[in-house]
């Protein structure tokens, strides 16, 4: 006569047992994991084989040898396969290191019209050269396998990454600079929180920057509109006219979120100082207007030099950015947000439409405006 089978007992703390949940109900987990997390789940609340099985559809013994497992190994371990022997790897720990070290150089520097590999192009040079630098392993490589080998040492080399190299000297300086105007910028909105009053009109604090070669483009045939069940989205032409670029000089309150805007044609020092009139118009005259802007040169021209010199005394002071430190500036922000939402898929009949939209866009941005925050190392500010 077969012996009974005896229940064992499986202890499930709180925290593995919200594991074990989350992966029963994941979509993204191997469908082995989520299996087994059920099994122990069921198991908690029926100390059966046979009724667990029955009520997952599997074996008695599958369930059997998952508790066993999980009492003897932990019950997160139960959840992964065991590793097996398999056979033994063709490619040698020395070929892929080679073939690594290849993929960290440029396909050009081999004498290749590629700037950078693709993979099909490293899988051949590495069948290609390989044997002859002591690899025979690699004399039948597969493009696959170069994959799987550059992704074991997470090595991209099809794909490039942008970064910004700091060549200003005074880099620590001048963004010190600028975090205490943005520390001054808090306290300002502090103050006006606190006593729920306007702003102080003492000091106003723009963010500034120009968008240039925001290009005018026209369609040669109309577009198309969404047709439900039929076509998804608008349909357009592939062809298109060009009618130039214009520039945006923009500048946004810090405290209030207001913007100043105007557009032109070019953005030399003479509509600089256009736009520093229009800020000059905006504020009361005792207010200190004070600038976050680059180091572009016409900011910093003999004829804005001569223009400020002829102003109130600290009517403008300027504090500018390092160089390539224009990500310092919160107006950047801004841009992005206009390009995203207004400027994305454009498409005007002349120069002159794309300016009054341009225009009529800061004069809906300006209808509830959103003040702009600066956090990131903020309180490290000098």
């Amino acid at each position: 006569m077969a012996a009974w089978r005896r229940a064992i007992e499986l202890s499930l703390t709180d925290a593995d047992t919200a594991k074990l949940r989350s992966i029963a109900q994941s979509r993204t987990e191997p469908a082995s994991r989520v299996e087994r997390a059920r099994i122990l789940l069921a198991y908690r609340e029926d100390p059966s084989f046979f009724a667990v099985g029955q009520a997952l559809g599997l074996h008695h013994q599958t369930v059997q040898r998952c508790v066993e497992r999980a009492v003897a190994e932990g019950p997160l371990a139960a959840l992964d396969d065991r590793p097996r022997p398999g056979r033994e790897p063709t490619i040698t720990i020395e070929a892929k290191a080679w073939l690594v070290d290849l993929a960290c150089r440029k396909a050009k520097d081999l004498g290749y019209p590629h700037e950078l590999w693709t993979t099909r192009l490293l899988a051949w040079h590495a069948r290609e050269h390989g044997p002859a630098e002591g690899h025979a392993c690699l004399a039948n490589l597969a493009q696959g396998t170069v994959c799987k080998i550059l992704d074991q040492e997470d090595v991209k080399p099809h794909k490039v990454r942008y970064y910004l190299e700091r060549r200003d000297p005074d880099f620590a300086e001048k963004m010190a600079k600028v975090l205490c105007i943005y520390r001054q910028v808090k306290i300002l909105k502090k103050a006006a929180a606190v006593s729920k009053t306007k702003p102080s009109e003492q000091v106003a604090i723009v963010s500034y920057d120009e968008k240039p070669g925001i290009q005018a483009i026209a369609t040669t045939a109309p577009d198309l509109p969404p047709d439900p069940g039929v076509y998804a989205t608008f349909a357009r032409e592939h062809e298109y006219k060009r009618h130039g670029t214009v520039s945006l000089l923009a500048g946004i309150d810090l405290v209030t979120g207001q913007v100043h805007a105007l557009v032109k044609d070019r953005h030399r020092s003479r509509e600089f100082i256009e736009f520093l009139k229009l800020l000059d118009a905006a504020y009361p005259a005792r207010t200190a207007i004070k600038l976050i802007l680059d180091n572009h040169s016409a900011h910093i021209s003999k004829e804005t030099r001569a223009w400020l010199a002829d102003q109130p005394a600290r009517r403008f002071e300027f504090t500018f950015t390092p160089k390539h430190g224009s990500w310092l500036n919160l107006i950047e922000g801004f841009f992005s947000k206009l390009a995203r939402s207004v400027l994305r898929h454009i498409r005007v009949a002349s120069k002159q439409e794309l300016k009054d939209r341009l225009m009529a866009a800061m004069d809906h941005f300006n209808q509830h405006p959103v003040v702009h925050t600066w956090t990131y190392k903020l309180d490290k500010a000098a």
